[in-house]
Parts: C-alpha cells; sequence; structure tokens
C-alpha cells in the first residue's frame, strides 16, 4: 500500500513539474505585450499590434505612448520589453543597452518615415529651405512648433542638423494631431510633425488633417525633395528616418515574435498601408524581353 502511494506521489509530482515547467516556457503565440511607442508612430505601431493580434488570438498587445528617449529609458531599466525608436543610438547609449541588458544591439528596422514641415493651406509659404530650418530654430523668434521635449521629432531633426536638442529655440504644442488643429491660430509658424500622423491614404481623420494643412518640400542646395514614396525609397528626402524595434528579450516570447511578424511580408504590408515605406519591400520592376 505504502509502495502504491509514493508511485502515486511521485507520479503527481511529475504532472505539476511537467506543468510548471510548460508555463514557464516561452511563447511567441499567446500572453500580454505592453509596446512603448512615440506618438509620432503610433498608428503603424498600433496596426502592425492589430496585425499579429489578428493571427494569433490568444496574444494581447496594448500600445502605449511615450516620448521616445523616456520609453528607451524604461527599456534599459527593464520596465519595457519593446519600444519604438527612430533617432541613432549614440556608442555609450550602445555600451549602456548592452550592458543592461546583456543583449547585442540588433535594431529590427521596419519602415522608412519622415519629419515633415507644415503651414496652414491658406500659407503663401511653398517651401523651406535647409538655411531657414538651421537659422531659425536657432532664432528667438522660436517659429518652428514641436511637440514636446524628449520627442522623436525634435531628437530627429536635432540629429539631422548636428546638435543637441537643448541648443534649439522653439514653440511647443502637445502632440503631432493638435498641432495641425491649432496651426491656423499662428500663421506665422512652421508645425514639425511626424508623417505617420496623417499618412493613412483612405482614412477619416488622416484625410481631415491633410486638408489642414501644407507640406513644405525641403531645398537642399537648390533641389527640392518631397516626403512622398519615393522621397522616402531612395531616402533623398533630408528629413527621412528609419523606425526600428529595440527588445529586452533574450529568448523567442511574444516580443521577439511580433518584431519577426512587422519585418515578414505580410508585417510590410500593412506598413505600406500606413503610407509609409516598408523598410524589408522594394518596388521592383521587370523587364520582359
Amino acid at each position: 500500500m505504502k509502495s502504491s502511494f509514493k508511485i502515486a506521489a511521485v507520479f503527481i509530482l511529475g504532472i505539476l513539474a511537467g506543468c510548471k515547467k510548460e508555463e514557464k516556457s516561452p511563447s511567441y503565440h499567446k500572453g500580454d505585450l505592453t509596446i512603448l511607442t512615440d506618438e509620432s508612430f503610433q498608428s503603424v505601431t498600433e496596426a502592425l499590434a492589430d496585425g499579429y493580434m489578428i493571427n494569433y488570438p490568444e496574444t494581447n498587445i496594448k500600445v502605449e505612448t511615450k516620448k521616445e528617449d523616456l520609453g528607451f529609458l524604461d527599456l534599459l531599466h527593464g520596465n519595457a520589453k519593446v519600444v519604438v525608436m527612430s533617432r541613432n543610438l549614440n556608442p555609450e547609449e550602445i555600451k549602456t543597452f548592452e550592458e543592461r541588458t546583456d543583449l547585442k544591439f540588433l535594431p529590427a528596422r521596419f519602415a522608412a518615415d519622415a519629419v515633415v514641415f507644415v503651414v496652414p493651406k491658406d500659407s503663401p509659404k511653398e517651401s523651406i529651405s535647409m538655411d531657414e530650418i538651421n537659422a531659425g530654430l536657432l532664432s528667438d523668434k522660436k517659429e518652428f512648433i514641436f511637440d514636446g521635449t524628449n520627442s522623436s521629432n525634435l531628437n530627429f531633426v536635432a540629429e539631422k542638423l548636428k546638435k543637441q536638442p537643448k541648443e534649439l529655440k522653439f514653440s511647443i504644442i502637445p502632440g503631432n494631431q493638435k498641432i495641425i488643429e491649432e496651426l491656423g491660430k499662428y500663421p506665422d509658424k512652421i508645425g514639425v510633425i511626424g508623417l505617420n500622423t496623417f499618412s493613412r491614404p483612405y482614412d477619416k481623420t488622416s484625410e481631415k488633417l491633410r486638408e489642414m494643412v501644407k507640406v513644405l518640400p525641403v531645398v537642399d542646395k537648390g533641389k527640392s525633395y518631397t516626403a512622398d514614396f519615393e522621397g522616402l525609397r531612395s531616402m533623398e528626402y533630408p528629413f527621412t528616418r528609419v523606425l526600428y524595434f529595440l527588445a529586452n528579450e533574450g529568448n523567442f516570447n511574444i516580443a521577439n515574435g511580433f518584431i519577426r511578424f512587422s519585418c515578414t511580408h505580410l508585417g510590410q504590408k500593412i506598413v505600406q498601408k500606413e503610407g509609409l515605406q516598408p523598410y524589408n519591400i522594394y518596388k521592383r520592376e521587370v523587364q520582359m524581353r
């Protein structure tokens, strides 16, 4: 009898151990994940999250908006598994990332986006030069409006101009959409927003926002560049930026599963439907003879 009891006990413990092991095993197709993204590319991040949850119904992905630099700090401190970034990290930041996460710095690039300069629809201004941008961001007039400090737009423009964000002089209206909606009150100002704010071709809100402003081509050395698909694909538009994911996850769990999905053909088609240039899919022309 005692022998039977011992066998049963060992059998039950074996089942419990097996269950415990199964619960802890990594899974890319079920579980919860929170992604931190700057508001400037919230739309494309949410679209990719929706696509992943459709393909894997047992996953629950939440997208939270946080200024780019603050999101990166959360990743370093282990408070986030995935963040979306646009600016290049400096060598010290890369070193810190690798030391804190014990992972190699491997940015998962998934889309070409842009920072664009907008004015009210009835503005006589038709373009803006790199010289004007440089001079304006050092002027006490503060004629450029950004969505805040620590934001991806400010970081990227500062990086492009080889400046520190704190060196630039600008006005603030919190939120890309708010800048568009309130820009008409400041006819002498120029809004600086992320293209993904209104890049979705058939979205009603995007259409309404596009009708309110005029996107200025950027003139550099006598040549005009626009943030259209060609300008993004060739990266000739001066303020083209590449969006990428950074993860604090060493195994193939839901975070890395989502990142891999975003870089596959299906994920890249979602990026394209957002009105952005997919990083891994380019239009190919084949000549038949």
